[in-house]
């Protein structure tokens, strides 16, 4: 098991398990098309570097433009 995995600062930083799997997710499918990884490889999968750039917080979710529930609905002026 990945040792980052066990701590849950990261997950619950990035706002849950379901947005940090998604993120890693998303990573492992660019990894796997052919992008270069952000940190060393040094033998270790797809998953385990995406999950590694994620902890060195390498690569983050982009929340720009998405409305939260606290600014409340939008108005046409």
């Amino acid at each position: 098991m990945i040792e980052a995995l066990k701590d849950d600062t990261v997950i619950n930083a990035l706002g849950g398990r379901f947005k940090f799997t998604s993120l890693v997710q998303h990573r492992v499918r660019e990894l796997m098309d052919g992008a270069r990884p952000l940190v060393e490889r040094a033998g270790r999968t797809d998953f385990e570097v995406a999950v590694a750039e994620v902890v060195e917080g390498k690569i983050t979710i982009d929340l720009e433009g998405v409305s939260s529930p606290e600014d409340g609905p939008e108005e046409d002026a």
